[in-house]
């Protein structure tokens, strides 16, 4: 079994790849494989819209990275997404890399059955986090994964998804801000009990 991080952000190694890191900890200590992969260490070129896809499961496009990411997706038995937030959605190299994946579902859905995730991080406490959300869920949804939610069985809800931000406080006219993603205690539980219920769920299948 496998499971795949893919981090979105434009910053590499920053709060949503920590984010990432922490739900693939309790993954990894279930003695499952993981792998973190960083788009910003990838080149992805601009789907064309040449609608080849839609004839035969196959981006027309050969002469860039996205092959070998695809390669790990079909691979895996888990994906989980992270994306910061910059302007109420996901960013742009992750939207990039969304739309060349097209060819992944239109004739046929090949990641049908294998589990999804998501994470998101932004700067202030109603950032757009839940926007980006639901936009990466219907992206997992469409592709046919089987979204995985962080809260725990018979365990009080926190929070509606793994969230993060780096709003503290208010002081006066003046934002305190969080020293990095560790600080928020809520979204290191959360991503951590997405984790186990990642860890649970395919080991339940195997």
């Amino acid at each position: 079994m496998k499971v795949l991080a893919i981090n979105g952000s434009h910053r590499k190694g920053k709060n949503t790849a920590k984010m990432l890191n922490m739900v693939l900890e309790p993954i990894k200590d279930a003695g499952i494989d993981t792998e973190l992969i960083e788009l910003m260490d990838y080149n992805i070129k601009l789907c064309k819209a040449c609608n080849k896809c839609l004839i035969r499961p196959e981006c027309s496009i050969k002469d860039d990275d996205m092959g070998i990411i695809a390669q790990k997706m079909l691979e895996s038995d888990a994906i989980i997404i992270g994306s910061p937030v910059y302007f109420a959605n996901v960013t742009s190299k992750l939207k990039i890399f969304m739309d060349r994946t097209r060819w992944m579902h239109m004739c046929e859905n090949l990641l049908d059955g294998k589990l999804g995730a998501i994470v998101t991080h932004a700067g202030l406490r109603n950032g757009g986090q839940e926007i980006t959300q639901w936009i990466l869920e219907s992206y997992l949804l469409h592709h046919g994964l089987i979204v995985v939610q962080p809260r725990l069985p018979k365990k009080s809800i926190y929070n509606v998804g793994v969230m993060g931000a780096m709003f503290k406080a208010l002081d006066g006219e003046k934002i305190k801000w969080k020293k990095g993603v560790e600080e928020d205690l809520l979204t290191v539980k959360m991503c951590r009990d997405l984790g186990v219920n990642i860890a649970n769920k395919l080991k339940n299948k195997s």
